[in-house]
């Protein structure tokens, strides 16, 4: 049976705007960090960014509020737009569209754990972050906490805290065993190709358009 995800990280901490200039000079060392966010709703533009949660691999976990009216968060953006670290996601087409909607960052470069899931668990049908962190590290996820009212940022339960800041925490080895299997099934590259064209399908959502490549009238 898999473990329970433990309740609380090795170092954890909570920020109002934007990133503390100590914890952007340690995540700034990173080669790859774990991101999330939570949002109102699925819909950019409509349903505001609340919460941007980042973990690295010494299991440093952070959660920043973003206030209603907040347009930027010039340490975030610095970071997320750091060429040299690897910023891993789960769906990060979402996390993408809502980080370029909400504060005008443009993240790069990506990895996507469900879209390397897709690609090297093919024989499961189930992609959903809990079932990958399950299968490839083995910790349960509690997602109880998935759908709240993530805009009381003033006032989040510690059973939201938890549940956001468990979102991230396992991203990092989940990815690396990705990474392993896409390597010995030949389909890396493949996947890093897919990764490039994120920020496109992130575009694409935060307008709007909808399927443009479907074949229709």
């Amino acid at each position: 049976m898999p473990q329970e995800a433990p309740s609380a990280a090795a170092h954890f901490a909570v920020f109002d705007g934007d990133l503390s200039d100590e914890w952007l000079n340690h995540y700034g060392n990173a080669k790859a960090l774990a991101i999330d966010t939570e949002a109102m709703g699925l819909i950019h533009g409509r349903d505001r960014l609340c919460l941007v949660q980042i973990a690295d691999e010494q299991d440093r976990v952070c959660c920043i509020r973003i206030a209603r009216g907040q347009s930027d968060a010039p340490r975030l953006q610095q970071l997320m737009e750091a060429e040299s670290i690897e910023k891993v996601f789960h769906y990060a087409r979402f996390d993408v569209a809502a980080l370029a909607t909400g504060l005008g960052i443009k993240v790069n470069p990506i990895f996507c754990t469900k879209v390397a899931s897709r690609l090297a668990r093919t024989y499961s049908p189930r992609h959903g972050l809990k079932e990958v962190v399950n299968e490839m590290v083995g910790v349960e996820l509690d997602k109880q906490a998935q759908s709240s009212d993530w805009g009381r940022v003033d006032e989040l339960s510690d059973q939201q805290l938890a549940y956001a800041a468990n979102d991230v925490r396992y991203l990092l080895p989940a990815r690396d065993r990705l990474e392993q299997m896409l390597r010995r099934e030949e389909r890396w590259q493949l996947a890093e190709r897919c990764f490039l064209c994120i920020p496109v399908f992130s575009d694409l959502d935060r307008f709007h358009y909808g399927s443009i490549f479907e074949h229709r009238s």
